[in-house]
């Protein structure tokens, strides 16, 4: 495959690649034959274990290090290819780790990467304000906090208006409140047709607000798809937590004696949990629907559930 026949709405594409370290019994392979598709102004999830490949990945597609097989393109270019220098001026990259100079201040290290990257100096302040910075902009960043120093990452991440983001661990030393800024932020970036890849061990904090999920697993591509998508690949069942009076919920068990493998439990003289098959879901739900209950909660499988059951499987 050439870069010109790369889909025009692919931001990136992933294909084959594997990256192989050492030789023999000492042979490590930190990707293995994994394919990746993210669409333009998609906000992918990357999950994993630690050492499942995810930075590795990350590395590739910036060009920093070579795949041991397979291709990858950004933005139609080929990651090693020669039209690739100018396509990485549209990647941004907020590494988990990022090496600060703690004798510059906030704006001096803005400009420092602006002017590595190429990047307008102009930007630097508004970068600053933007990332809520700029009462900080001249402070050194030896004072700065674990969170300044994440939102400062950012704000580099983001010199250049980049098409391509990849942000690895961003929320690391956030509080709640940076966090729901940090992300409405990036639903600004979406609106706007930017490609957003986020790698994040806090999964609860995705499941709501990644259009879609790849799961990494030594080095393998496990799964990937929207959570709805991974939820109906998924065996586990259905928790519903009932509340009624104890007469109603006594002759609920032989009503639903015709649904086979929904499980049920009494949890006190007004209250009652069913676990039930993802298929029986909308036959239950009709049937408890003429029930004179006073409550019904439906609890589907969260992504830490579903994370835990695809890495068995893979």
């Amino acid at each position: 495959m050439t870069s010109n026949s790369v889909d025009a709405a692919q931001a990136l594409r992933v294909q084959g690649v594997a990256k192989h370290y050492g030789r023999g019994s000492a042979l490590l392979k930190a990707l293995d034959g994994v394919d990746l598709t993210v669409p333009r102004g998609q906000l992918l999830g990357l999950i994993g274990h630690n050492g499942a490949g995810k930075s590795t990945l990350f590395k590739l597609v910036l060009g920093l290090i070579a795949p041991s097989q397979g291709h990858l393109w950004v933005d139609g270019c080929e990651v090693g290819g020669r039209h690739f220098r100018e396509a990485r001026r549209r990647l941004g990259y907020l590494p988990e780790n990022l090496v600060l100079y703690d004798n510059l201040d906030g704006l001096e290290t803005l400009r420092f990467f602006a002017r590595l990257k190429g990047a307008p100096l102009a930007q630097c302040a508004p970068l600053l304000e933007q990332v809520g910075l700029s009462h900080a902009g001249r402070r050194p960043v030896r004072e700065y906090s674990k969170g300044m120093r994440q939102r400062l990452g950012f704000a580099q991440a983001l010199l250049g208006d980049p098409q391509l983001l990849l942000l690895d661990e961003p929320t690391t030393g956030l509080d709640p409140a940076a966090i729901r800024d940090f992300y409405v932020q990036l639903d600004r970036l979406r609106a706007r047709g930017v490609t957003l890849v986020i790698s994040s061990h806090i999964l609860a904090e995705l499941e709501q607000r990644v259009d879609a999920l790849a799961m990494l697993s030594n080095g393998r591509l496990c799964a990937q798809g929207t959570v709805d998508a991974l939820r109906e690949r998924s065996t586990r069942p259905l928790q519903l937590r009932l509340t009624g009076e104890a007469e109603v919920l006594d002759t609920l068990p032989g009503q639903l004696a015709g649904l086979p493998g929904v499980r049920w439990q009494r949890d006190g003289a007004q209250q009652a949990s069913l676990d039930c098959p993802r298929a029986l879901k909308m036959p239950l739900l009709q049937q408890l629907a003429a029930q004179p209950l006073s409550d019904l909660r439906l609890q589907e499988p969260t992504l830490e559930d579903l994370y835990f059951e695809l890495r068995e499987a893979a």
